[in-house]
């Protein structure tokens, strides 16, 4: 009750002498703030976890602790979830995507926290997934619920969750132009002068206050020894065209396994098992699938030699076998995807954005190496092509191209690499766009109908809610009922229809008063005819689950003024207007494109 006075008092305070839009500047900068503390302390949780359960492992032979660790963490990371969350937290991005969508960009107070717990011990002890998604997470509900807390409209709390989203993709990578256009591209917040300045401020915050606790190097120690040519164009073309075809694959298993994960649902500890067994043997077969990766994505794109780049083979049992290098390295790059929705599916928590870097930089170097050991042609640094493979599967399965194009730069500081990775990037996304029509974080949410888009008039139908639309204040009638008395209940209705129910609330039809006018005044026909013999059809029957584009599309095709809403028992529920339904859609889209 205190913690309310004061909030409301501070809010009297600043509406008196702050303006609302140096307001949202404010909370911008406070969002930046705290994304950028909560990437730090999540990396610091796993490193830690990491290095205290591995440090005593022998590089070159193998270890069979990699069979229990994964099991341990989904275990712990589970229990956590039922007992301490008691809520779903799992597709972090995915969630935030329908929260916009559906929920006037409102996440619950415990986002702000418990992604962070949950995705620190999946990763930690082994768990193949990324940390990125749960501090998009906790990033966006930070900025909604500092915006809810103030009272802002659910316009300032989209802005604001985007100003999470952004700071926490620029806290993870040092990367400001990244986390931005991540925002734009995948969470399709609209970019206007009156978002723009919000979200580079807490861009740029969260990257400056990662400067300060993690040092001002780049994520990787990356050195440009083959400068991009044109003859390199026909290889680079041809790891986008594979990059796509890679992500397809990518999008598609992991669509097949959730489902079947989703099966064991009602029983977790079978789940666990299944899930389990899939990912801590994987992970004793290929050690390089432990974590989020980028530490054997690092000997990629830092090595220099065959010796550097044998590293990845540590800890397996193809440990000194450099003649085996390839067909590891294509093995990890297919068996990924497997791991991640197996750590997932068995109760882990952590995204998908780390994995589609993984596979990518994987698929660049495997790509380079084939090309390279058969003389194709020129020849093509594995390391770039590394870079190139990590931005055209993650352009792809998330999307994002512009995205996949900055976030390499930045990573790495090879703003060289620029043309290549936009030939790279544009060939994977067009490549994947032939067969899926939305990103991995929004093919859920599309399926249903419930996805915001660039398109405005799209976005708003999808904003629009039935329920708020839906006039629940009817008079309704049996069709045994006499005329007489059905005139009584006229006058007692304010609407021009009343519906004709049975005992159990299921619609049979309707009385249209302007088509009964010729007859309503005769009162020796009062007794004569029954309701039943007056109702007709209503033009179109709309169901709770319609949705808003569905409406809108059944009320321009029969022209009606009122349309019954039934339930999936076809009981009726109430009447939506047209004009109800016109002057709502209107009011939104001058919301939707105010500046």
């Amino acid at each position: 009750m205190l913690a309310e006075n004061v909030i409301v008092q501070i809010n009297d305070w600043r509406k008196e002498h702050i303006s609302d839009r140096q307001f949202v500047l404010f909370l911008a900068f406070v969002v930046g703030f705290f994304a950028s503390v909560a990437a730090y302390v999540l990396h610091v949780i796993i490193k830690e976890i990491e290095t205290l359960i591995t440090s005593g492992f022998r590089v070159m032979t193998i270890n069979w602790l990699y069979l229990l660790y994964p099991v341990i963490g989904i275990w712990l990371t589970s229990l956590f979830v039922k007992y301490v969350v008691r809520d779903n937290i799992s597709h972090g991005i995915t969630r935030v995507l329908y929260a916009i969508s559906t929920k006037r960009s409102k996440l619950k107070g415990h986002n702000t926290w418990t992604s962070i717990v949950a995705s620190a011990i999946t990763i930690g002890f082994g768990g193949s997934v990324g940390a990125e998604a749960p501090i998009v997470l906790t990033g966006s509900a930070i900025g909604s619920n500092l915006g809810s807390i103030f009272h802002m409209d659910k316009r300032t709390l989209m802005l604001l969750v985007g100003c999470g989203a952004t700071a926490a993709v620029s806290a993870i990578f040092k990367a400001p132009i990244a986390g931005l256009v991540f925002t734009l591209e995948v969470l399709m917040v609209d970019l206007t002068m009156a978002s723009l300045l919000p979200i580079l401020i807490a861009s740029v915050t969260a990257t400056c206050f990662s400067y300060f606790f993690t040092g001002s190097s780049a994520m990787y120690d990356f050195r440009v020894d083959y400068l991009w040519s044109l003859s390199r164009v026909p290889a680079t073309i041809l790891l986008g065209i594979g990059c796509g075809f890679l992500s397809l694959y990518f999008m598609r298993v992991m669509s097949w396994c959730e489902d079947g994960y989703s099966k064991l649902s009602t029983h977790p500890y079978k789940r666990l098992l299944v899930g389990g067994l899939v990912l801590s043997s994987l992970i004793f077969l290929f050690p390089a699938l432990y974590g989020e990766g980028y530490g054997s994505l690092g000997i990629f794109i830092e090595g220099k030699t065959e010796a550097d780049w044998n590293r990845v083979l540590g800890n397996s049992m193809f440990a000194g076998e450099s003649k085996f290098l390839i067909l590891y390295v294509g093995l990890v790059m297919i068996t990924k995807v497997f791991a991640t929705s197996a750590t997932n599916g068995a109760g882990g928590c952590g995204g998908t954005f780390a994995p589609s870097l993984f596979i990518g930089g994987f698929a660049g170097f495997f790509f380079a190496r084939i090309w390279n050991m058969n003389q194709v042609g020129v020849y093509i640094p594995e390391k770039n092509f590394t870079l190139y493979g990590m931005a055209g599967v993650m352009a792809a399965v998330m999307h994002a191209p512009l995205t996949g194009i900055f976030l390499i730069a930045e990573l790495t500081g090879g703003y060289n690499l620029f043309i290549p990775l936009i030939i790279v990037t544009i060939s994977s996304y067009l490549t994947i766009n032939i067969f899926e029509q939305h990103s991995i974080y929004a093919v859920r949410l599309a399926r249903q109908g419930k996805l915001i888009t660039h398109h405005i008039d799209k976005s708003v139908l999808t904003l629009m809610s039935m329920d708020s639309l839906i006039d629940k204040n009817f008079t309704s009638v049996d069709p045994n009922m006499e005329m007489g008395k059905m005139i009584h209940a006229i006058s007692a209705s304010r609407n021009s229809y009343l519906p004709v129910v049975n005992d159990n609330g299921t619609l049979l039809g309707e009385v249209d008063i302007t088509k009964i006018r010729h007859v309503i005044f005769r009162t020796e026909l009062y007794k004569r005819f029954v309701v039943g013999q007056l109702m007709t059809q209503p033009a179109a029957l709309l169901s709770v689950n319609d949705p808003m584009a569905q409406v809108m599309k059944v009320f321009e095709k029969t022209g009606a003024e009122n349309l019954p809403v039934i339930d999936v028992d076809s009981r009726l529920v109430g009447y939506i207007s047209r004009t109800r339904l016109y002057n709502t859609y209107r009011r939104y889209v001058a919301d939707f494109s105010a500046e």
